[in-house]
């Protein structure tokens, strides 16, 4: 049988891996992690970490679950780096909120080599935005705060950057690497950021401040474009396009992110526009409050891989885009390659693809995650304009209160697609729905666990959906499927909650769909 091959990221003295599941792999499959032929770790989890072992060192990784053996790999962990402390000489950065430190950081930025690891000792170390180059390595220690400010001047200059699937020029963000580029691939390469610390941004106060200075700024123009702005989400949506993220990383290539906690954006929290080649691990995302407080949004981004963390957002979890009609269609950069598993969902939207997926989205690989506490689950979206297509998406084992498939009428200005966006090619399976969603005000609300409903024009039916080993917990649930074809349903079996909540299987007769084409 053939081996995956387990994926690797590693500095002087730590290591983090990860590998496919197996399409075998029940539900909690242990994995032995051997180096050398010795056993240094046993995990239900598809990934490990690895640390204090000698700088430089060589080892033969294997990784095995029973007789099966999952991948083989060669770690090499790279030379003892020197360490840059930004509070010592002659940078003088002060972590004690107050002073701001902008000019000092962005110096020691430039300045580290790739041989260097830019130091964050404990502190809150206030800053504006801050721009990062190839080969460099930062590492936050517990209790150090990358804290942005809330004044708007310290995000300047704007920058080319696409927010809602249209490019612009918006503030920049806390940290930005790259420059965007749709013509263009990788133009910035090799950067790690780790630790246990935060980067913290203005948030909502910053938000606010940014959307009333550019509604007046552009006055007129929402003066003149009335129909506009009522077609809009509400009156902040065209000023609040501008506003930055907390990460931004346009045209990036091979970047790690690991162990952060990132909080309080200003918007988005973490967004990669075409990029390739980014991990995101062990991390924790805060935006509760954050209007548009996504947590991690790979955009017409390739080969972007997201596991171990955890999620309390304003918005969507997770949001997998590849523009908006019409620019969208035309650029025709799609998102392909995205994994995401073994992460929990604290509060928030959940799991979403689109709604701007103009340029398409493809192989979307999703397991061992819990979304049950959060308002949509697992989400596919787009307004009838977009065009573009989903396929490829396989979601497994994993905890959602509900699976839709659907359209959606907000974000809908720009000029519409030729043809409506193609969902097709989905594969669900081993997932427990809830039918139990978890509201903006923190409210419980039964919710359909599975809902299909196409796009009403010529073309627009949903194709090729599979549900496979699906249980959900609740006495009774409706089943919403519509505009829709080659709709199979295997194995769904409804469970009675017990006295202590956790669900009990239906009687052989009960709760069971067979299988067909709804």
């Amino acid at each position: 049988m053939k081996q995956n091959k387990l994926k690797l990221r590693c500095t002087e003295d730590y290591a983090v891996l990860y590998w496919d599941k197996p399409a075998a792999a029940p539900k909690g499959a242990e994995y032995t992690v051997s180096l050398n032929g010795e056993v240094i770790g046993r995990t239900d989890k598809t990934h490990f970490t690895i640390e204090g072992l000698p700088y430089g060192s060589t080892y033969r990784l294997e990784v095995a679950s029973g007789s099966y053996c999952v991948g083989v790999e060669t770690l090499q962990f790279g030379k003892e780096k020197r360490r840059v402390n930004v509070t010592a000489a002659p940078y003088f950065c002060k972590g004690d909120g107050k002073t701001l430190n902008t000019d000092n950081l962005q110096r020691a930025i430039n300045d580290c080599r790739a041989d260097d690891i830019l130091y964050f000792p404990a502190g809150d170390y206030l800053t504006g935005a801050l721009q990062l180059h190839s080969d460099l390595e930062i590492y936050l220690s517990k209790g150090a705060v990358l804290q942005g400010t809330a004044n708007i001047n310290d995000y300047s200059p704007r920058i080319p950057s696409r927010f809602e699937g249209m490019e612009m020029r918006c503030y920049s963000s806390l940290l930005n690497a790259g420059r965007l580029d749709h013509t263009k691939g990788s133009g910035c390469h090799n950067i790690i950021v780790r630790g246990k610390g935060t980067i913290c941004g203005g948030g909502q106060v910053l938000a606010k401040k940014i959307i009333e200075d550019e509604r007046a700024r552009i006055k007129s123009f929402l003066d003149d474009n009335e129909e506009l702005v009522k077609s809009c989400e509400n009156d902040d949506t065209i000023p609040g396009r501008v506003r930055p993220r907390l990460v931004n990383l346009s045209n990036c290539e091979n970047v790690w992110f690991s162990g952060i906690t990132f909080k309080s954006s200003p918007a988005w929290t973490f967004h990669m526009v075409y990029c390739d080649n980014i991990q995101t691990d062990h991390c924790v995302f805060e935006s509760e409050g954050v209007w548009n407080g996504d947590g991690w949004d790979p955009d017409s981004s390739t080969n972007c891989t997201l596991f171990a963390s955890e999620f309390h957002t304003g918005d969507d979890a997770v949001a997998i885009k590849s523009g908006k009609n019409p620019e969208g269609n035309e650029i025709g950069r799609p998102c392909a390659h995205i994994k995401v598993f073994d992460c929990r969902i604290g509060y928030g939207h959940g799991i979403c693809i689109g709604s701007e997926m103009s340029g398409g989205v493809e192989d979307v690989q999703i397991w061992d995650c819990d979304f049950a506490n959060s308002l949509y689950g697992i989400e596919i979206k787009a307004t009838p304009k977009r065009g573009g297509y989903v396929r490829g998406v396989t979601v497994r084992d994993c905890t959602a209160p509900r699976v839709i498939l659907h359209s959606v009428s907000y974000n809908d200005d720009g000029e519409p697609a030729p043809e409506p966006p193609k969902f097709s090619h989905c594969w669900f399976e081993g997932l427990t729905l809830t039918g139990r969603t978890l509201d903006h005000d923190h409210i419980w609300q039964d919710a359909a666990p599975i809902e299909i409903v196409g796009f009403d024009c010529h073309g627009g039916e949903i194709e090729d959906i599979t549900f496979k080993d699906i249980t959900i917990t609740r006495e009774s649930a409706e089943l919403k499927l519509g505009l829709c074809s080659g709709v199979n349903l295997y194995n769904v079996t409804l469970s009675k909650p017990s006295p202590s909540g956790e669900g009990v299987p239906a009687g052989p007769d009960e709760g069971r769909v067979d299988p067909g084409n709804p």
